[in-house]
Parts: structure tokens; C-alpha cells; sequence
């Protein structure tokens, strides 16, 4: 951290800094002047989607100021094919993150709907401000999460360091960008969305997001109901609760999926031969963690060394989608079994490895750590935390640490909270929302449905993964494609309107290692089409 010469007191620095956070609840109504650009496409040159057009749109930083200073959008659009008679506008797509790039959307999902569906719309995609292929690309420190950082566990004594690396990437942070990152809430995105309709010349939008594109998209809706024609909802932030208190649910949801994990893992001790009952299971994981905590394994190619931190961030990703847990039990299996770390290693290169820089982080902190206010008192997360961790020990301090600059962010949360969301004129939206959702959990869901009276939530009871569309379950993906095609809604009149099934668990497999280190030097992150990805990473 290139500005924090001690990053202690660069903590103390940083909390003193006192600004006003962007407005949560800024009034509803629609400008009329935004002092957006004009979207000039040309062809993005993809071999794999050769239709695909992109271009950039300039926008303001400040919407209270929109012949101020200007950023740049990148936005990409898959143009409809179908007569136009028979077009029904564009889409706009959101994967979540917050911060998450959403240019791979529009060729993923219009491939993975009906051809007469997919033809009927623009499919756009588009970089959130500040984040991937926006201007500018926001970079606090390159090297936060390089290898090996700080344990997690506070029972390590890491706790010091932990604070003085959160306070520092703070500082960091607001050294080079109190400019923008004011403005880099959900509600500055939502207006970013209205700029792109009004540079598409589109009086309605639809609207597909997952994850923080949930919220962003019920922002959107809040804020522009006039302007939403449908709006698509997948695995959902509850429209209140506050981004500390999300987390909390957040860890008891991952227990619940690392203990189902365990218990599926010992049912394949044919296989791993890590013991029949979770709870061996859960002890083999513990073994591996201290294993690293005294000899961190090479990382390579990603810098550094894989410690207990990083190995933690290699599991967390199984709450998500559970695709994942045939390698997570191979490299449990592999380490204990054989002395074999190679499965580690690749499994970390997949799921945890860091980027080029710090990639969304900055967006994902400009988010949350200003629209509602945040506990400042390290005294006050010691103790609340310790109570959380004592039931859900597997997730607890690994999301905290990850979520600690909000102690030091130099701009304060709203007390008020986020915008408050009533669905007041906005036309039905279609929600869906599975039960053992660790990111988004379910009461999230439901809460949504409350607050939109007039839309229909669809349940996938037993269903765990993060975004539940386009994975091959029928029941979701074609009430998805009913509703794209003619605004059709599952009948049911109750809370719950539609009930889904889940997939079934993965057949248990022991993962073949890459047959040679050099191989290992062309290992690459996931793209977001694989099976194993996942999108939305609200952490």
C-alpha cells in the first residue's frame, strides 16, 4: 500500500475523514436532462458472438451536476433479429457483485433461452461505473490480495495486522479517488441505467439481475417506475436489512451449505476416504488449514503462497454452487491422503486466485460501505462477531475481514439506510429466489415479495445455487422465458407463487490433477459461462 507509511495511523487518519455520503433516498422523479452521451456502437470483435456491438457512454459522476465532470460506461448490446414488429425493446443485465462486468450477458443468456424469445430483444450488457472496462477502471492497491495475507482467524493474533491492512486500503482508496467514490452507489448505477435508455431512445427498459443486480434493479424500479416494462429478479438482497447485518445471515447460510458439503463428502468416503460423518469431514478441512498456517504451498501462477486465508477463500466459493465440491473434496482428499497439494494449488488458480489488480473490490466498497451505516467501533465487531462465529465458524471471520475497510471508509453510510423500495408504479416483476442460497438468502427473497405487492415469487425449495436460471432446471428457466415472451406470470396468488425443485447433488468424483507443473503456468481464472463459475459474488 504505496501512500500508508503507517498504516495504523493511517487508520486513525482515515476515520477522521468526514464526508456526505450519496443520498439513499434522493427524491423519485425523472430528469430530463441527465447530460448522458450518445452510444456510437461498432463491433466488438468477438469470433464467439459476431453480431455483438460495444461502445462507450459518457455520463456524469454527479447526476446533481450533469454537465460536470464526465466517466465513461462501457456498454455492449445483441441486437434483435426478429421482425420488428415483433421486437420488445432492450434488456439491460446485471450479474451482481456489486461492481461485477455483465458484457459476457447478452450472447450467455439469449443462447440459453428459446430462439423466438431471444430474437425479440436488444440484449444489452454493461461494465458498472468504475469497474472493468469503464473509465476510468478503479484501482485502490494491485496488491491486496496477493498471497499469503493474514489469517483469518482472530485466534491467530492476526487481528492488528487485519485492521492496519483494511484501514490502509482505505486510505488508499480516498488518496486517489474522493472524487468519484461519493458516487459510485447503487443509486448512482440505477441512473447510469437510465442514461443508457435514453441513449438507446427507448421509453422502457427490461431488466434482468442477479445478486446486488437485485438491487440495483429494484432501484431502478424505484426510482424510474414509468420507465420498466418487466424486470426479472434472481436470487435477491432483501430490500431493508443492512449490508452488516446481510453478512451475518450470510455466515449462517455458508455453515449450513459447508455442513451439507461435509455430510455429502462423507457419504463418498469410497472415494475421498476423509471419514462416513461430517463431522470427520469437517475436522479433515480443519487439518488442512493448520497444515498451511506452519507451510504455505506455492501459488504459482498466481503470485505468492497459499495460506489459510487463501485457502478459505478457495472453500467459501462451494456455498455458491455446489458443482464445486468434487474438487473441494479432491484437494482435502489429495492433501491428507497423498501429500499432494497439486489439486490445492489448481483449485485456487480456478476459484480464488487474484486478478491483475483488485479488481471490483473498490466498486463493491464504494457500494456498501455508504449506503447505510456501518458499526466504526472495532470493539463493538470484536464482540458481535465472536457471537456469530461461535455458531458459524466456517465463514464468520473470513467475511469480516473482507468487509472491515467499511470501519475506515472515509465516506460514512447513511443512517437512514438504502432506499426504501415500495414497487409504487411499477408493473409486475417476477422474482425467483432459492431456499438454501448462502449469498442471498432466502429471507431476502421473501422480503422483496413483501415490498413488491404486486410481483410473483418463484421458490426453489432445496435449491443452493447462487442465481438459480440456466442451469438446466426447466421449471425456472421456462417461467423466465413465459414472462420475456408475453409478460405470462406463474397463476399461484400467495406469498409464494410458483415452487421449483433443485438439481441433484454432483456424482462424487476424485478430480484428476494437471499431469505436469508446466501445465500448470497456463491454468486461467473460470469464465463466467462455466459450470463451476459464479456470478453474482455478493459477499
Amino acid at each position: 500500500m504505496r501512500k500508508v507509511l503507517a498504516l495504523l495511523s493511517a487508520a486513525a487518519a482515515v476515520m477522521a475523514l468526514t464526508s456526505t455520503s450519496a443520498d439513499a433516498t434522493p427524491a423519485t422523479g425523472e430528469r430530463e436532462d441527465t447530460g448522458q452521451g450518445k452510444l456510437v456502437w461498432s463491433s466488438c470483435a468477438d469470433p464467439t458472438a459476431p453480431t455483438l456491438q460495444c461502445a462507450l457512454l459518457d455520463v456524469p459522476v454527479d447526476y446533481a451536476d450533469p454537465h460536470g465532470r464526465k466517466i465513461k460506461i462501457k456498454v455492449n448490446r445483441l441486437p434483435a433479429t426478429a421482425p420488428k414488429s415483433e421486437q420488445q425493446g432492450p434488456i439491460l443485465l446485471n450479474p451482481g457483485g456489486p461492481g461485477d462486468s455483465g458484457l459476457w450477458m447478452p450472447a450467455y443468456i439469449a443462447g440459453q433461452i428459446p430462439k423466438d424469445v431471444a430474437s425479440a430483444y436488444d440484449w444489452i450488457g454493461f461494465d458498472p461505473r468504475g469497474t472493468n472496462a469503464s473509465e476510468p477502471h478503479v484501482t485502490c492497491d494491485a496488491h491486496y490480495f496477493d498471497g499469503p495475507r493474514p489469517d483469518y482467524q482472530v485466534s491467530q493474533g492476526t487481528s492488528k495486522a487485519w485492521l492496519a491492512k483494511a484501514a490502509g486500503y482505505a486510505a488508499d482508496c480516498a488518496a486517489d479517488w474522493s472524487w468519484l467514490l461519493p458516487h459510485m452507489t447503487t443509486v448512482d448505477n440505477a441512473r447510469d441505467m437510465d442514461s443508457i435508455r435514453r441513449a438507446l431512445d427507448a421509453p422502457k427498459i427490461n431488466f434482468y439481475g442477479g445478486s446486488w443486480g437485485t438491487s440495483l434493479g429494484s432501484t431502478y424500479g424505484q426510482l424510474f417506475p414509468s420507465h420498466v416494462r418487466r424486470m426479472i429478479l434472481d436470487s435477491i438482497v432483501g430490500p431493508t436489512i443492512s449490508w452488516y447485518d446481510h453478512n451475518v445471515l450470510q455466515d449462517k447460510e455458508h455453515q449450513r451449505r459447508f455442513d451439507a458439503f461435509a455430510a455429502w463428502t462423507a457419504k463418498a468416503d469410497s472415494v475421498y476416504h476423509l471419514g462416513t460423518d461430517a463431522a470427520a469431514v469437517e475436522k479433515a478441512y480443519q487439518q488442512v488449514e493448520a497444515g498451511l498456517r506452519t507451510s504455505p504451498v506455492d501459488a504459482a501462477p498466481a503470485p505468492g503462497k497459499i495460506g489459510p486465508a487463501e485457502f478459505e477463500d478457495t472453500f467459501y466459493g462451494g456455498g455458491y454452487n455446489f458443482l464445486r465440491w468434487p474438487r473441494m473434496a479432491t484437494v482435502l482428499s489429495a492433501y491428507l491422503t497423498h501429500h499432494d497439494t497439486q489439486p490445492l494449488n489448481e483449485a485456487y488458480n480456478r476459484y480464488a486466485a487474484p486478478g491483475g489488480d483488485d479488481g471490483t473490490f473498490p466498486a463493491y466498497n464504494a457500494a456498501q460501505c455508504t449506503e447505510n451505516a456501518w458499526p466504526r467501533d472495532w470493539d463493538f465487531w470484536q464482540k458481535d462477531q465472536a457471537k456469530v462465529n461461535a455458531s458459524a465458524p466456517f465463514y464468520t471471520y473470513n467475511n469480516m475481514w473482507y468487509n472491515a475497510a467499511c470501519m475506515f471508509w472515509p465516506h460514512e453510510g447513511n443512517q437512514a439506510g438504502r432506499m426504501k423500495i415500495t414497487g409504487k408504479g411499477l408493473p409486475p416483476v417476477l422474482l425467483f429466489q432459492a431456499t438454501e442460497d448462502a449469498a442471498t438468502p432466502y429471507q431476502g427473497g421473501l422480503a422483496m415479495r413483501d415490498a413488491l405487492p404486486g410481483s410473483k415469487l418463484v421458490v426453489q425449495n432445496g435449491g443452493s445455487f447462487h442465481e438459480i436460471l440456466f442451469h438446466g432446471n426447466a421449471c425456472l428457466d421456462d417461467t423466465f422465458a413465459d414472462y420475456l415472451r408475453d409478460g405470462t406470470l406463474p397463476k399461484g396468488n400467495g406469498r409464494i407463487a410458483k415452487t421449483c425443485a433443485p438439481e441433484p447433488d454432483p456424482a462424487p468424483s476424485y478430480v484428476a490433477s494437471t499431469p505436469s507443473l508446466k501445465a500448470k503456468t497456463a491454468l486461467k481464472p473460470l469464465s463466467p459461462t462455466d459450470p463451476e463459475a459464479i456470478h453474482g459474488v455478493l459477499r
